[in-house]
């Protein structure tokens, strides 16, 4: 912000007057819900039950509000963003409630707090060599490990999964399309002939990573053609284009900036996190000793 000043591109009175909501922020270790989108699932779900003819089925996962990268940490912040999405999610369930000590959505700086706790407890000590066991007061890149790891050590059942190369053709993954399929949707399925259309289900999303970014899972649709389409929060993605999705107008065009065929996703490598329950205390410290060499579960 004082960058900002300096150019000219923001008042110091404004400059100020943030400075102090921020402190305000990071003394309570609340994020302050100025980068918070909430309401998309929702939108998305009556969309679909009006909308989109073309789709055989859609999954929905449970309500979660995206974050946006704002002006302090655009460029690193991604990974804190994704996990804020995820525990936007987490925090609405009952489930999981006694996982969590904080009231809310915790802040950049709160995040990285409760990440260097769980390296304090022992969990990825390579991870926490490789940052120098600090985080908070710097810009340093947080990836799928630290999320598995930090949400591990708060006794969530967390799944690290890499899709460490193509299985298509033209570098695409189908193989990690059916895998996002296969989380939402076989939970609602099971036993069930005909699945309803539009499911939102009660799924976290699923925090998704590849060289340089990360974006959160929200959904995936089926096409009649058999085609499957992610639907991604990506924290990028400005928030004028997100509340959009919230108007009365939502239409196909709308969804361009949520929409990912297998052409889209090319990278060589992505990893998944996803949220699959609660451990008990005697499995938290088997999964503690597991991370002492942290190895994801590889597909193919």
């Amino acid at each position: 912000m004082q960058r900002a000043v300096s150019r000219g591109q923001m008042m110091p009175s404004e400059y100020h007057r943030r400075k102090a909501e921020m402190m305000e922020s990071l003394a309570l270790g609340l994020d302050d819900g100025k980068t918070k989108t909430s309401g998309i699932i929702g939108a998305l779900r009556e969309y679909y039950q009006r909308e989109e003819r073309d789709t055989a089925h859609v999954w929905l996962c449970a309500e979660t509000d995206h974050y946006h990268s704002s002006g302090g940490d655009k460029g690193w912040g991604c990974g804190y963003r994704n996990f804020q999405m995820l525990l936007s999610s987490l925090l609405r369930m009952d489930y999981y409630k006694d996982c969590f000590k904080c009231d809310g959505v915790p802040c950049i700086v709160k995040v990285q707090d409760m990440i260097e706790d769980a390296w304090r407890g022992g969990f990825d000590p390579q991870g926490a060599s490789h940052f120098n066991n600090r985080l908070q007061g710097t810009r340093a890149w947080i990836g799928a490990t630290e999320i598995y790891s930090v949400l591990t050590s708060l006794r969530v059942r967390t799944r690290i999964v890499d899709f460490h190369r193509p299985t298509g053709p033209s570098d695409t993954h189908p193989r990690l399309f059916e895998w996002i399929k296969n989380y939402f949707s076989l939970a609602t399925s099971r036993g069930v002939k005909l699945p309803p259309r539009v499911v939102q289900t009660s799924k976290p999303p699923i925090y998704l990573q590849h060289q340089g970014h990360s974006r959160t899972i929200v959904g995936i649709e089926e096409k009649k053609n058999r085609n499957l389409c992610l639907l991604i929060f990506d924290p990028g993605c400005p928030p004028h284009d997100m509340q959009k999705l919230l108007g009365q107008n939502l239409n196909g065009g709308s969804l361009r900036h949520l929409r990912r065929f297998t052409s889209g996703l090319k990278h060589k490598q992505y990893q998944v996190v996803a949220v699959e329950g609660v451990l008990s205390q005697e499995e938290k410290q088997a999964c503690l000793q597991n991370s002492r060499i942290l190895h994801a579960e590889k597909i193919p």
